[in-house]
């Protein structure tokens, strides 16, 4: 099914990986090379519900990375700005599953032309032109790929676009695995908020900053930093949805989860391009529940296009 894409803008900032995966308890055996990362998932699940969205990230020039660009292409993505880096090859994480069903990640990603992309030369001008969109949406593991002087940039960067009405939109998506420690990622989290519209985290994540923090709290804190929209996702539980005026308990209907891979990538996606085309923050819930619960019940992160709903 076809959809007409929606004339606001959002650029998806981040970084995809090569994903290799085998069967169940083999490390030698039998091999599936697919790809995946948060950001691309959003705006993947995005661009299926009519959001016109652009993926930012740099690749190699390898056969892998031209796979991958006419993948996403096909999936009605912008990859106008994404840099092609000669020589270089997209990182690469490899899962491992176990028979009691749990999975262990490795990464091969230092080298990762995307760890980069502000610091190409190419890229001389992408800060301006990502002034041009309407939305940008990053997430904490977007972050944790930049030093400190691309950060440093960018804070700047963010201070000017929403000075000029562009609307920031963060998932903070804390894997601390890619960070120095987890002071270091809270205030990163913490500065990228204040300069948000929309923050969408995951009841989940914050407690690994604090085991005992409640939804209560979780409210709190973000609201303290200035958002106006926050939207906290506690899986089969809901999400609390608030606005500057209310909060909101949106439930979720209950499914058997297969895997559980891309529910919030994906809710994120339906979210935004709800919020895109003019749905109220409890309405573009409702229609996000719907397709993370279906996303949940295939294998994958990118479930097939017809089992997907679709929302006008």
């Amino acid at each position: 099914m076809m959809t007409t894409k929606h004339p606001l803008r959002c650029a998806s900032i981040g970084e995809c990986m090569l994903e290799l995966s085998s069967e169940q308890g083999s490390v030698f055996g039998a091999q599936t090379l697919r790809f995946g990362g948060d950001t691309l998932n959003t705006a993947i699940y995005m661009a299926r519900q009519g959001g016109n969205v652009d993926y930012i990230t740099a690749l190699g020039d390898d056969k892998w990375s031209d796979e991958m660009l006419a993948s996403w292409q096909s999936e009605q993505l912008g990859t106008q700005l994404i840099a092609q880096v000669p020589g270089r090859v997209p990182g690469l994480y490899a899962i491992q599953t176990f028979a009691d069903g749990e999975r262990e990640f490795s990464y091969w990603r230092k080298e990762s032309p995307a760890r980069e992309l502000f610091e190409l030369k190419q890229n001389d001008d992408l800060l301006a032109q990502l002034m041009t969109f309407d939305y940008i949406y990053l997430s904490g593991i977007t972050l944790s790929l930049y030093s400190q002087e691309v950060l440093e940039r960018l804070w700047l960067f963010f201070a000017e676009y929403k000075a000029q009405g562009g609307k920031l939109v963060f998932d903070s998506n804390y894997r601390p695995r890619n960070w120095p420690n987890a002071k270091i990622a809270r205030q990163c989290f913490d500065k990228i908020a204040s300069y948000c519209e929309i923050v969408l985290p995951t009841l989940d994540d914050e407690q690994l900053f604090d085991a005992s923090l409640t939804l209560e709290q979780c409210q709190s804190y973000y609201q303290r930093l200035g958002v106006k929209e926050l939207v906290i996702k506690m899986g089969p539980e809901g999400c609390l949805v608030c606005t500057e005026d209310k909060a909101v308990l949106v439930p979720t209907t209950p499914v058997e989860a297969v895997d559980t891979t891309a529910a919030g990538d994906s809710f994120n996606g339906t979210y935004l391009a709800a919020r895109m085309k003019g749905h109220c923050a409890q309405v573009a819930a409702q229609y996000a529940h719907q397709v993370a619960g279906a996303v949940v019940q295939y294998p994958g992160a990118i479930i097939d296009k017809a089992a997907q709903p679709i929302f006008k």
